[in-house]
């Protein structure tokens, strides 16, 4: 007779939750209301990456290597909800009585050689920004090692962006401003659809067997506390998280400035000067400010804190730890290269790809492709050396 699962509360499991909520109420008085909803969002981010183990990286690379369609067929589904919810504010320009924007950038070099670094650095690190930030917080050392070096990177970016920003471009171009909200939406739920149709025609039909077992399922609460949740519950929820980030601070969501800040912290406390650096001309002040000042880095933080939050209730923190001198080694190489990637194409797979087509920019769909080019020489690389 199979042994059923045993679903014990345990309290315990609840303290980092708990700690991370009460940080909140913190926040909100020592910081102010935007830093509090800009963490508080990211720690509900963090619990629907880990939960649903929403991963860029894996669901493109076993796309590319077994033909697994059911993470692409997830992220789909994440870009129709969130175009549908995004265009009609971004047409009108407002929400709850304040100004809405999208992210919005020039689709030229930088964009195409960013996002092409980027998704080689995808494969080689085996994470994107979004999962690097949830794995640190699931409590994985070597990506520890990755976040750092993304930093970094994305800072020597800077360095080189007026270099890169003087190559040719296309001005930034927004499909909601250029068609009008109704048909944008249209052709982008078009084009959704025969992506959907196009992975369901190409996907190994073995995993949708796989996908279709049943498994003994544990009592509501539980799925939702302690996971694991379905990839496409993840995908709403992202979407729905990302709108709500448009809805109470006035902008789609983005991870790169964060994490190039805080990088910028780091070399400024070891010495380095970036006062001359075109980059941080304007963002000198940001280097003295509280890391909660800014809204990518407050959400950054809290992604991380939900997702250790996740983790603790899983039961699986800090499990399947495996480092070798070569998981360092990719982990450095890798993450140099989504932080350089990142700070050229302006942004990641968040910040440009998802709330890049969120927002109805050309340059989304133009890093798209040139990531998808950068995966495909990656899992050859990731290939080579495993």
């Amino acid at each position: 007779m199979q042994a059923q699962t045993s679903h014990v509360f345990s309290p315990h499991k609840y303290l980092p939750l708990a700690m991370s909520l009460l940080a909140l109420v913190v926040l909100y008085f020592y910081m102010g209301q935007r830093s509090a909803i800009a963490t508080g969002l990211g720690i509900a981010l963090g619990i629907s990456l880990y939960h649903a183990a929403f991963g860029f990286t894996s669901a493109w690379r076993r796309f590319l290597t077994e033909g697994w369609g059911a993470g692409l067929k997830a992220q789909i589904v994440m870009l129709a909800v969130v175009v549908t919810l995004f265009f009609p504010v971004l047409d009108s320009g407002t929400i709850l009585g304040h100004r809405a924007s999208g992210f919005v950038a020039p689709a030229g070099t930088g964009v195409v050689v960013g996002a092409f670094v980027f998704g080689i650095g995808m494969q080689i690190a085996g994470g994107c920004a979004s999962g690097t930030l949830f794995t640190v917080g699931g409590g994985s050392i070597r990506m520890v090692v990755t976040l750092i070096t993304f930093m970094l990177g994305s800072v020597i970016a800077t360095v080189h962006l007026p270099f890169w920003h003087a190559l040719p471009k296309w001005k930034a171009v927004s499909m909601v401003n250029l068609w009008g909200w109704e048909q944008a939406l249209i052709l982008h739920l078009i084009v959704f659809a025969l992506l959907y149709l196009f992975v369901c025609k190409v996907e190994n039909r073995n995993f949708l067997l796989e996908e279709g077992e049943s498994t003994p399922k544990a009592p509501l609460f539980h799925r939702i506390t302690q996971g694991p949740w379905p990839l496409v519950l993840g995908a709403v929820a992202l979407a729905l998280l990302n709108f709500a980030m448009l809805a109470l601070l006035g902008h789609p969501w983005g991870i790169t400035s964060g994490i190039t800040l805080w990088g910028g912290k780091l070399v400024s406390f070891l010495g380095a000067d970036l006062s001359d650096i075109p980059y941080w001309s304007g963002r000198m002040a940001a280097l003295d400010q509280s890391l909660f000042k800014s809204d990518a880095s407050a959400t950054n933080i809290g992604i991380v804190a939900g997702a250790m939050s996740a983790a603790v209730l899983a039961g699986k923190f800090g499990k399947s730890q495996n480092v070798t001198v070569k998981g360092i080694v990719t982990a450095l190489i890798g993450g140099l290269m989504l932080g350089y990637g990142a700070r050229l194409a302006y942004g990641c797979n968040i910040g440009a790809f998802f709330s890049g087509v969120a927002s109805g920019s050309v340059h989304g769909w133009v890093w798209l492709f040139a990531a998808l080019a950068g995966n495909m020489i990656g899992v050859r690389v990731r290939k080579a050396y495993s």
